[in-house]
């Protein structure tokens, strides 16, 4: 499960960045991950409660802002959305697209003291 390593680059990030502002303690954490990003968001969850422990995020609450995959159709040149990688053009059912996002996963918002 990589959502693991996932978690702790989030905790690392949102302690150092806790440091920093002089806040001593985090209470919400708002990620927005994309829904082509390959990231079980139960398995999130579930690494999220273990890694926060005994750091700045330990009661922190976790908020998943999910994105839509977008791509740009090449076949028919509208900004089109997609579910999966290999999904056709909803418009025209051409393959020949270019992600444009939906693969993201960032920190978007903090709540803190």
């Amino acid at each position: 499960m990589h959502e693991f390593s996932l978690c702790e680059g989030i905790i690392d990030t949102i302690t150092a960045q806790t440091h920093q502002q002089g806040f001593s303690r985090v209470q919400r954490v708002w990620l927005e991950i994309g829904a082509l990003a390959n990231v079980e968001l139960e398995a999130l969850r579930f690494a999220f409660a273990l890694v926060r422990q005994d750091t700045v995020a330990a009661a922190a609450e976790l908020d998943i802002i999910t994105l839509p995959g977008r791509a740009w159709c090449l076949d028919c040149a509208q900004a089109i959305e997609i579910n999966q990688f290999f999904d056709p053009c909803p418009r025209c059912g051409g393959h020949q697209w270019r992600l444009t996002g939906g693969n993201e996963l960032r920190i978007k918002e903090m709540e803190v003291e």
